[in-house]
C-alpha cells in the first residue's frame, strides 16, 4: 500500500477514536465510530484475497449495523427525555439498545458470531489493529454511559467469558482462538464494569499489552495454525521459551501479569455478594487455560519433524522490529509484583 495512503488511513483511526473519547454529544460519538470503521476497511482490504474480501463485508455489514441501532437509540433517548449528552441516558430503553449496541461493535458474546469469522479473514497486523484499537472508542462509551442494567451487563459478561472459552477449544488457526480469547477476556471487563470502572481499565491495559505480545510473535513466526508454531524452535529459540509465559499470561496465572485483572475482578464480585457469578467466571477461564497450554505445548514442548533443510542456519533476518515485542513480553510477563501499587492508585 502507498505510504501516503497508509498515514491516512492510520491518522483517520487515530482521529476517530480521539472523536470518540472526546464527544459528549451522542452525534459527535456516533461520528467518531464511522470514522473509525470506515478508516480500518482499506486496511482490512488490501490484499486482494477472497477470504480477506469477505471478512471486511462482514465486518462492514455488522459495524454498519450496530452505528444505525446506536443511532437510533440516541434518538430515541432524545425523543424520550430531551438529552444529547452520553452521560444522560436515564430512560431503560435507549440505555438498553445501546448496550446491545456497542456489545455487538466489539463482539460481546452472544452478538460474537462475527469476530472469529472477520480475524481469520486478515493478516496479523491488521488483525491486531482490531483486537486492541478497535475496541477503544465503543468501550469509552461503555464507561461513561455506565449501563442501568445491571442484569444485562452481568448476563453479557458471564455469556462471553462461557463462549470465549468454548470456542477456543477445537480450533487450530491461531486468529480464531485469538478471537475467542479476545471474547473472554472483554467478558471479564463488563462483568466487573458497573462494581469498579477502574478495574476494567486496568483489565484493558493489561489485555492491550498481552495481545499485543502474541500478535508480535506470530508475526515474527509467520505462523497462522498451531502446526507452523512447532518449527518455531529454529527460528527463534529464546522467544521460543518464553513463548509459554506470554500464553499463560493471557490464561491468567500467576506469577504473571495476566494474573492481576482476573484475581481483582474476583476479588471485587465476591465483595459485591456475586459469589456464584465469580465462580462461573472462574471455572470459564479454566476453558480459556486449556487452549492456551494447548499453543504452548504446540510451540515449545514439541519439534516438527525438520529434515536438515528445515533446520538452516542461514535464513533470511526477519524485518520485523523486535524491540516492541521485547518491551511487551516483558511487561506481560513481570508486572503482577505491582499489583499493591496499582490497587493504591485505584481505589478512590
Amino acid at each position: 500500500m502507498n505510504p501516503y495512503i497508509l498515514a491516512i488511513l492510520l491518522f483517520g483511526l487515530g482521529l476517530g477514536t480521539t472523536i470518540t473519547f472526546a464527544s459528549s454529544h451522542w452525534l459527535l460519538a456516533w461520528m467518531g465510530l464511522e470514522m473509525n470503521t470506515l478508516a480500518i476497511i482499506p486496511l482490512m482490504a488490501q490484499h486482494h484475497h477472497p477470504r480477506a474480501i469477505e471478512a471486511t463485508t462482514k465486518y462492514f455489514l455488522t459495524q454498519a449495523a450496530a452505528a444505525a441501532t446506536l443511532l437510533f437509540a440516541s434518538v430515541t433517548n432524545a425523543w424520550l427525555t430531551g438529552q444529547w449528552e452520553i452521560q444522560q441516558i436515564t430512560h431503560p430503553l435507549p440505555s438498553t439498545m445501546i448496550t446491545l449496541a456497542l456489545a455487538l461493535k466489539i463482539g460481546l458474546a452472544p452478538l460474537h458470531a462475527w469476530l472469529p469469522e472477520v480475524l481469520q479473514g486478515l493478516d496479523l497486523t491488521t488483525g491486531l489493529i482490531l483486537s486492541t484499537w478497535q475496541k477503544l472508542a465503543p468501550f469509552a462509551l461503555i464507561l461513561q454511559i455506565q449501563p442501568s442494567n445491571s442484569t444485562l451487563l452481568i448476563i453479557l459478561g458471564l455469556t462471553s467469558t462461557l463462549i470465549g472459552g468454548w470456542g477456543g477449544l477445537n480450533q487450530t488457526q491461531l486468529r480464531k482462538i485469538l478471537a475467542y480469547s479476545s471474547i473472554a477476556h472483554l467478558g471479564w471487563m463488563i462483568l466487573v464494569l458497573q462494581f469498579s470502572p477502574s478495574i476494567t481499565l486496568l483489565t484493558l491495559l493489561t489485555y492491550l499489552v498481552m495481545t499485543f505480545s502474541t500478535f508480535l510473535l506470530f508475526k515474527l513466526n509467520k505462523a497462522t495454525n498451531i502446526n507452523t508454531l512447532a518449527t518455531s524452535w529454529s527460528k527463534a529459540p529464546a522467544l521460543t521459551a518464553l513463548t509459554p509465559l506470554i500464553l499463560l499470561s493471557l490464561g491468567g496465572l500467576p506469577p504473571l501479569t495476566g494474573f492481576m485483572p482476573k484475581w481483582l475482578i474476583l476479588q471485587e464480585l465476591t465483595k459485591q455478594g456475586l459469589a456464584p457469578t465469580a465462580t462461573l467466571a472462574a471455572l470459564s477461564a479454566l476453558l480459556s487455560l486449556y487452549f492456551y497450554l494447548r499453543l504452548s505445548y504446540a510451540m515449545s514442548l514439541t519439534i516438527s519433524p525438520n529434515n536438515l533443510t528445515g533446520t538452516t542456519p542461514w535464513r533470511f533476518p526477519s524485518t520485523q522490529l523486535t524491540y516492541p515485542l521485547a518491551t511487551s513480553t516483558a511487561m506481560t510477563i513481570c508486572l503482577l509484583p505491582l499489583t499493591p501499587a496499582i490497587s493504591a492508585l485505584l481505589t478512590p
